[in-house]
């Protein structure tokens, strides 16, 4: 599957995408307001590369490439999706410092990844968490057309141990701008 616009293509994930992704994760800026595990290895990620599962309805997981370089500069996904309520989660990171500072790779990949959600997934709602101090992502999402349905008091801990509210947002079919 790949999904193109001006900037940005998405596609499937490939093994050799491992040594940008884990330069990603271990990115203090990228980890900052991302639910990391415990750290891994460049081994570890090399593995989780490999043995990625086939992209099905349930979980979508595409590479976000700038498309003039053709370097993968992010991840997005749209996860838990569930045919019987048409709903997904969404999660997206721009990894690449060069390519997040309001250059429109990251507002595009979000568009591109919730069409391809509303259209083709046939999905009725995405929704998505976000740390409430990430006003960047928050104001990115809110100019796509998604909205603030809550907030998860402390629910996020940070790299520092600092707990965080996190602010639930969801956007229906048709509330996509364009």
């Amino acid at each position: 599957m790949l999904l193109e616009g001006e900037l940005v293509r998405l596609r499937a994930l490939e093994p050799e995408d491992a040594e940008r992704i884990h330069a990603f994760v271990t990115d203090p800026e990228v980890g900052r307001w991302m639910e990391n595990g415990h750290p891994l290895s460049l081994a570890q990620v090399r593995k989780r590369c490999e043995e990625r599962a086939v992209n099905t309805y349930e979980k979508v997981v595409l590479g976000i490439e700038a498309k003039a370089e053709r370097k993968l500069i992010g991840v997005i996904d749209l996860r838990d999706a569930e045919p019987e309520i048409g709903e997904a989660y969404l999660d997206v990171y721009i990894g690449d410092a060069e390519y997040r500072a309001g250059g429109g790779y990251g507002t595009e990949a979000l568009r591109l990844l919730c069409r391809y959600g509303f259209n083709n997934m046939r999905l009725h709602q995405i929704t998505l968490w976000v740390v409430a101090e990430n006003e960047v992502a928050r104001h990115v999402y809110r100019k796509i057309g998604f909205v603030e349905e809550g907030r998860h008091r402390e629910a996020f801990v940070g790299l520092d141990g600092k707990r965080h509210d996190m602010i639930l947002m969801s956007m229906l079919k048709g509330e996509l701008k364009w």
